[in-house]
């Protein structure tokens, strides 16, 4: 699967642009400012049905304009598929597969796999559990839909419940009978949800540590450590004994909704012991984890994006990245850079086709 041709109107800095795509390899260099990680991030929008670095939508509108449209055609299993993903302002997003509107974003997740890797991701490790709980469910929602479906009920049921402890505060009444019904509720999404996270991490683990050997050769011990309030006990149990504090929050204070992936090196947490060096070298391993994953369980070579990373990054990991496009580990891939001598000196040593474009 590969990205043959892509449209841009008015999204973002972009006024008009077309761009026809390698197969393989290719570049865009300028500039800061000129455009370059905007048609990355509409490549991303194509995938996912939003922007990876700022998921409002009217936000993403190029200023002074009403709309903007993403049009992409791509070749998956020897057909044209042609994504649009379109905004106009006061109206909803529409995203379309040739040329039918999706009724659900949902349906659309894990259609075309993609993996990015941005100086954007060190908010996996600054950030708070949010964060790295949206890459698990990202992750997991490529490739199994019904995880997806089931994560969406849990949100707008963990939404209805949190409504009616706010509602029980300012009205000044308790009904533990029509608490209890979102409770089982929520055991009922919560327990599965927790089973393919943890089911998840298990098998993601080895891979990661994999990547990160290669790229550091270090002796350095990392770790994902899943942490989940359901470890202890089930949804259902955790609801009850946690009732008077959630009614004094007003929100729903335990479940898979608070769960989080401690990042740790040498067991300590990486965003505290953790040099820029190490903490790159952890971010970079686990978005090549992420794609090695989505490649083996799906069958396919995810797009890869390369967000101005080879500023970032030293030789040694840059010729280990170097060293995997070379084994044809990578299908389509995507970079943007600075410096236009460096990326053509890197990408013609992978000995495969590429294309250039100047902004």
């Amino acid at each position: 699967m590969f990205l043959k041709k892509i449209s841009l109107f008015n999204y973002k800095n972009i006024s008009e642009a077309t761009y026809d795509f390698d197969a393989k390899i290719n570049c865009f260099v300028g500039k800061n400012g000129v455009g370059k990680t905007n048609v990355l991030d509409a490549i991303y929008h194509l995938a996912y049905g939003k922007s990876y670095f700022n998921p409002l939508a009217v936000q993403n509108i190029k200023h002074g304009e009403e709309f903007f449209v993403i049009d992409g055609e791509f070749e998956k299993t020897k057909r044209t598929e042609q994504i649009v993903s379109s905004f106009k302002k006061g109206q909803k997003k529409i995203l379309k597969r040739n040329g039918k509107p999706y009724e659900k974003f949902s349906d659309h997740i894990g259609f075309i796999p993609l993996v990015i890797i941005s100086p954007a991701d060190n908010d996996l490790i600054i950030e708070g559990s949010e964060t790295r709980r949206k890459f698990i469910d990202s992750v997991i929602s490529q490739l199994d839909a019904a995880y997806l479906q089931e994560l969406i009920q849990y949100q707008k049921i963990i939404g209805q419940r949190n409504a009616l402890l706010k509602y029980f505060a300012v009205n000044r009444v308790f009904e533990t009978d029509t608490l209890s019904i979102y409770n089982e509720q929520l055991n009922a999404l919560g327990q599965p949800i927790f089973e393919k996270r943890k089911h998840f991490i298990e098998e993601f683990l080895p891979i990661f540590n994999k990547h990160h050997q290669a790229i550091t050769g270090s002796a350095e011990e990392v770790q994902l450590v899943y942490e989940s309030h359901l470890f202890e006990q089930d949804t259902l149990t955790l609801l009850e004994q946690n009732l008077a504090k959630d009614r004094a929050l007003q929100y729903t204070s335990v479940g898979i909704h608070k769960d989080d992936l401690a990042f740790q090196i040498d067991q300590y947490p990486i965003k505290k012991f953790g040099s820029q060096g190490q903490q790159k070298s952890f971010l970079i391993a686990l978005k090549l984890a992420q794609f090695e994953f989505v490649k083996k369980q799906s069958g396919e070579k995810p797009i890869l994006l390369f967000d101005d990373i080879f500023d970032k990054l030293d030789e040694t990991r840059v010729s280990k990245i170097i060293e995997m496009v070379n084994q044809e580990e990578f299908g389509q891939l995507f970079i943007s850079d600075t410096h236009p001598e460096r990326t053509e000196n890197i990408v013609k040593t992978t000995h495969q086709t590429y294309k250039i474009f100047n902004l």
